[in-house]
């Protein structure tokens, strides 16, 4: 079965969760709602016509002796106590009409036949469909004819039965939506803890409290947490004992080279020990970049660190210009952030030629900044694999020319250790511009 066909039977609900279970929910009460109205209307209808059925039976057997025992001339005075709601008693023949049809009418006919007995001849014909009337047609014993005249209805709807079933659908709906509100809770909590999951297990532990799915979805996600960090943190320090452990051998090494007999060879030795050595550096600082949120976060003005961090590039020739800024102060780590920012403009001016810093605040009031150059540029499919450890675009292994990969992948981890994000885009008319978000 493709993918497309297995989705289509949920392709009609609404993405979120949430979402789903109200409507699945609410369709369901909404159907045992009408479902429960219909039968109590229909058993409430079949009572009535039940009770109705026997009220008239008797209630006719008893009028019709009764007009039978009066005097001729007084029979029309108690006429109009004998009638009710949806009956009535006429002295004469009445209306000549169809034979009856609906079950309703047949059924109560039968009733009254049975009550009276074949002593008054009882005859029945239809008048009128719509509305519905219908007449039963007797003969006293003294030969006189009389008609009941029966008007059927519609049993009225007590007014605040309605008003019951809609408060009865909204107390329905309210507990719908704490129970899925209650339901879903945990889960948006679960995400909101997997995206500020960070690899030193600094990040939001879930609450190990409520109900026990809860309670256990919440313990594995911070076991989950605390392996991962455990499994970084072992990673990060071997890179960093390797990388820490070879910088001995390397200075002996260079102390050697620096011995030979000046020469070319000797110039081809000391190149590829300063590369090695930039390599290992690259490596702890790699390492060491997961844990920058341990700096304690200090007020700083925005602009004025910015134009210093400028200035300091200027003032050793490098061409980085500010091309935006902005007043005000942010809680940032400092050294984080400056660590950050020179990994970038490195990069700028490397593949670039140049760099361009700039600062705004985006909608949500988020610091940003900018470094931007106008490189070549990369290509989109490459944007994300190289902000990669150890990816780089050149094969060259010169560290003028290819690097060591670790630049931009130490400002992203860093980033995240200080709990911003970094992206990386094509500008519009060539090159790149890194983003780096504060919130």
């Amino acid at each position: 079965m493709s993918r497309s066909a297995s989705m289509a039977p949920t392709r009609w609900l609404p993405r979120s969760m949430a979402s789903r279970l109200y409507v699945i929910i609410l369709c369901g009460l909404l159907l045992a709602e009408g479902l429960s109205a219909v039968m109590q209307f229909y058993e409430r209808y079949e009572s009535a016509m039940s009770v109705m059925l026997n009220t008239v039976e008797h209630d006719v057997g008893t009028s019709v002796a009764i007009l039978d025992r009066l005097p001729a001339q007084e029979r029309p005075n108690w006429l109009g106590r004998l009638q009710r709601d949806n009956y009535r008693y006429l002295l004469g023949a009445g209306q000549p009409g169809k034979p009856l049809v609906s079950e309703r009418s047949l059924e109560l006919t039968r009733r009254i036949v049975k009550e009276l007995g074949p002593a008054y001849r009882v005859d029945a014909d239809i008048v009128s469909t719509k509305p519905e009337r219908y007449q039963l047609h007797f003969t006293l014993h003294d030969g006189s004819p009389l008609t009941l005249e029966m008007t059927p209805y519609v049993m009225p709807v007590a007014l605040w039965l309605p008003v019951v079933l809609m408060l009865q659908l909204l107390l329905l709906l309210v507990c719908t939506w704490l129970a899925v509100r209650l339901a879903t809770r945990p889960l948006t909590q679960l995400a909101l803890a997997a995206e500020s999951m960070t690899p030193t297990a600094d990040g939001p532990r879930m609450s190990e409290e409520g109900p026990t799915e809860v309670a256990q979805a919440a313990i594995a996600f911070n076991t989950m947490q605390e392996r991962i960090a455990r499994h970084m943190k072992e990673r990060l320090h071997i890179l960093a004992s390797i990388s820490h452990d070879l910088q001995t051998p390397l200075t002996r090494m260079r102390l050697r080279a620096e011995n030979l007999d000046e020469g070319e060879e000797q110039r081809k030795i000391l190149s590829d020990l300063c590369e090695m050595e930039h390599l290992v550096r690259e490596g702890v600082t790699y390492a060491r970049s997961a844990y920058g949120g341990a700096e304690t976060p200090m007020r700083v003005n925005v602009g004025a660190f910015l134009e210093s961090l400028v200035f300091d590039y200027q003032d050793v020739g490098r061409p980085v210009t500010l091309s935006g800024t902005i007043s005000g102060i942010a809680m940032v780590r400092q050294q984080a952030l400056r660590r950050v920012l020179c990994n970038v403009i490195d990069n700028a001016i490397k593949y670039g030629g140049a760099a361009e810093v700039g600062a705004s605040r985006n909608a949500q009031n988020a610091l940003c900044i900018t470094v931007s150059d106008r490189g070549p540029g990369i290509p989109d499919e490459e944007l994300e694999q190289v902000l990669q450890p150890f990816y780089r675009l050149e094969a060259s292994r010169n560290r003028d020319t290819g690097g060591t990969g670790l630049g931009l992948a130490i400002a992203v981890q860093l980033t995240r250790a200080i709990g911003g994000s970094f992206t990386l885009a094509n500008r519009k008319n060539g090159g790149l511009v890194a983003t780096v978000i504060l919130s």
